[in-house]
């Protein structure tokens, strides 16, 4: 049975670590159903039982970022079942250790892949069915402030006020083309593929809230990009200063509170950062 008033959250890559924070956070202070959503079935089942061992209930749902099929199969269930979304958290990313032995081409490829276009992915096929006045939060990092790209041409690009997604992601496998020649640090990109990928995500957000606005009839939703801070996982290695509670603050304020922030890259601290600046305001 469609339930046409029924609020929805969805997460993506929900069965750890801020993931799993901001699934919890909805469940604690969202009026509606929170999806905790993850590739790997059981994973994501061991997470929403620890959830309702608290007396959370999470739904759980299959959801492969990397995978159209996943990502259709999500979308076909939420229509089927609800009318629509209400709240996206795209959250699922990787990266790779300092000490990783793949070369910088593989992780360039792949970073990217998942942090980037996996991402794009979802929001192509998720965006249609999200509903009026829908947010949508997309975790990004300091690392995807555009200040952490080392060329100055390649800055002008990315923060281009007609800079389309086409475009950009047409940036994005120039990286990843030039990290394969070897000539990603001579053409201004850095030397490390997750910041690469986060500048990506921070730049999509800001065109994808420009792409709503445009819109017509206009859903009045809104993208932003959140630096979830320094937090305690698996993907720092556990060297974070955060918790996983304190890392899904920032994410669950863009998600619930009535702030009106739109295409905004926002800090740890709840504070809207100038994405275009020359810096950001600590490391953490």
């Amino acid at each position: 049975m469609l339930k046409m008033t029924e609020k929805i959250a969805v997460v993506t890559g929900g069965n750890k670590g801020i993931g799993y924070a901001i699934v919890k956070g909805l469940c604690e202070r969202y009026d509606g159903t929170v999806y905790l959503t993850a590739r790997d079935v059981a994973r994501g089942k061991e997470a929403v039982k620890k959830l309702n061992d608290l007396g959370l209930k999470p739904l759980f749902h299959q959801l492969d970022i990397n995978d159209q099929l996943s990502i259709n199969t999500f979308k076909d269930h939420i229509k089927k079942t609800h009318s629509g979304i209400d709240i996206l958290v795209n959250n699922a990313a990787i990266a790779f250790k300092n000490d990783a032995t793949e070369p910088f081409s593989v992780q360039a490829k792949e970073t990217v892949a998942v942090n980037y276009f996996s991402l794009l992915r979802v929001c192509n096929t998720l965006f249609p069915i999200i509903k009026q006045n829908g947010r949508v939060v997309n975790i990004s990092s300091s690392a995807g402030h555009l200040s952490r790209i080392p060329s100055a041409d390649l800055r002008k690009k990315l923060s281009d006020s007609s800079l389309t997604i086409e475009n950009l992601s047409k940036l994005m496998d120039k990286f990843v083309s030039d990290a394969k020649e070897g000539k990603h640090q001579e053409e201004g990109w850095g030397n490390s593929a997750y910041v690469v990928s986060k500048v990506g995500c921070s730049a999509l957000s800001i065109i994808q809230q420009r792409e709503f606005d445009d819109e017509k009839p206009c859903r009045n939703i809104s993208v932003n990009a959140v630096h979830p801070g320094y937090v305690d996982t698996d993907m720092t290695s556990h060297k974070g200063s955060l918790t996983i509670e304190q890392g899904a603050a920032a994410p669950l304020y863009l998600a619930l509170e009535d702030h009106g922030l739109k295409g905004k890259y926002v800090w740890f601290d709840k504070q809207v950062v100038d994405w275009y600046g020359s810096g950001t305001p600590t490391k953490v």
